[in-house]
């Protein structure tokens, strides 16, 4: 009995710090050695998990916070590194339990437990695992941060957060999309807001009878006139298209510091001012029509009619 229960005895009583607290139970309860010993490791055991942890959380992560401020990273680097702190705090107070209470022969079980569990749990976690790596990847590579507008696939949204794991991106529906970090790196991903400027374009159709020149004129001068469209690069404007109905004139504008607000807000003002001035000047925006002809011939006519009767 007493080798089954050795492995929950401190290997040295006399040392360890759950002795006075086995000492006083065996005093003032009565209790035997061996189970004073038990209930004075365990009481140890969690004393002192509590009293690391909390230490750990009221000053060890705070102070990792406001050193991570200090040194001007923004909210997409110190994400992960403060919540890898709290994990870390976690196993520092486990560790200093064990060691405390004296658990040194458990703690080697644990090691040889969780070497052979290690396989398992490996091929258990192979996609965690691979959005742990991927997202390892996101924070250094920074193919996008925390607010940026990204699409991907058939999707599109503002990155709320960015996790180890997991990205959480809200649609321009007001949806929240949680996203496995390695979809995110095993295909393309387009950020617009990841430079400083972003180029908008846009066709333009007017009539085949309508002046192109002074349709491109307009088209610029309405560019030229809006706040938000930039000088430098200047709008342009290329005939692109002859179409079945209409000529094709895209327009090339830019934008500064954008986002989907901007981009959305700056484009259709934009478009509805060009729209205006084409109105006011009589060029035409042409729809699609289609003009069906022909004829219907019917042969041996003669033979299909029958004489009426009188």
């Amino acid at each position: 009995m007493s080798g089954a229960l050795g492995g929950l005895v401190p290997l040295q009583t006399d040392v360890a710090p759950s002795g006075a607290i086995a000492k006083l139970l065996a005093e003032n309860l009565g209790l035997s050695t061996q189970l004073a010993n038990s209930i004075g490791s365990v009481m140890t055991f969690l004393l002192v998990f509590v009293a690391v942890y909390v230490l750990g959380r009221l000053i060890i992560v705070p102070l990792v916070s406001r050193v991570l401020a200090a040194r001007d990273l923004d909210k997409h680097a110190r994400n992960p590194l403060e919540k890898v702190t709290s994990i870390v705090v976690v196993f520092v107070a486990v560790g200093a339990a064990f060691a405390l209470a004296g658990y040194g022969n458990i703690l080697t079980a644990l090691a040889t437990v969780g070497a052979a569990a290690t396989l398992a749990i490996g091929f258990a976690m192979q996609d965690v695992f691979k959005n742990f790596v991927a997202g390892v990847f996101i924070f250094t590579d920074e193919p996008f941060r925390v607010g940026d507008w990204i699409e991907w696939e058939d999707n599109a949204g503002i990155v709320e957060d960015i996790s180890l794991r997991v990205s959480r991106v809200r649609t321009f529906d007001n949806e929240l999309l949680t996203v496995p970090n390695s979809n995110l790196t095993d295909g393309v991903i387009k950020n617009p807001v990841a430079k400083g400027q972003l180029r908008l374009k846009f066709v333009f159709g007017i009539g085949y009878d309508d002046d192109i020149d002074k349709a491109t004129e307009i088209i610029v001068e309405e560019a030229e006139a809006h706040e938000g469209i930039m000088e430098d690069p200047a709008p342009t404007v290329r005939l692109v298209e002859l179409g079945d109905s209409s000529v094709g004139l895209q327009s090339r504008i830019w934008i500064e510091d954008p986002s989907r607000a901007d981009f959305v807000k700056t484009r259709g003002e934009y478009v509805q001012a060009v729209k205006q001035r084409f109105d006011e000047e009589g060029i035409n925006i042409p729809y699609p029509n289609r003009t069906i002809g022909g004829g219907l011939e019917l042969a041996n006519v003669e033979g299909l009619a029958e004489p009426a009767d009188d």
